[in-house]
């Protein structure tokens, strides 16, 4: 999962982010059920940035949509 986080963060680039969704999506058919977890992995790697609104938040508390990019 965290390969799949770093993988699709290099592809878009600096600047850009993506939804933790495309992660899941790109894992499994049956992506829901992994969107706790694909949060809880990002919150672990200081390379991510997960953001709400354009303000950095902590991916595993946050409610509602967030964006994953590079720091």
């Amino acid at each position: 999962m965290r390969a799949a986080i770093m993988d699709l963060a290099l592809q878009r680039g600096r600047g850009k982010s993506l939804c933790p969704s495309e992660v899941a999506k790109a894992l499994s058919p049956d992506w829901r059920p992994l969107m706790p977890e694909v949060r809880r992995v990002a919150a672990d790697i200081a390379e991510i940035v997960a953001t709400q609104n354009g303000v950095e938040v902590d991916p595993r508390t946050a409610r509602g949509p967030i964006r994953l990019r590079l720091r």
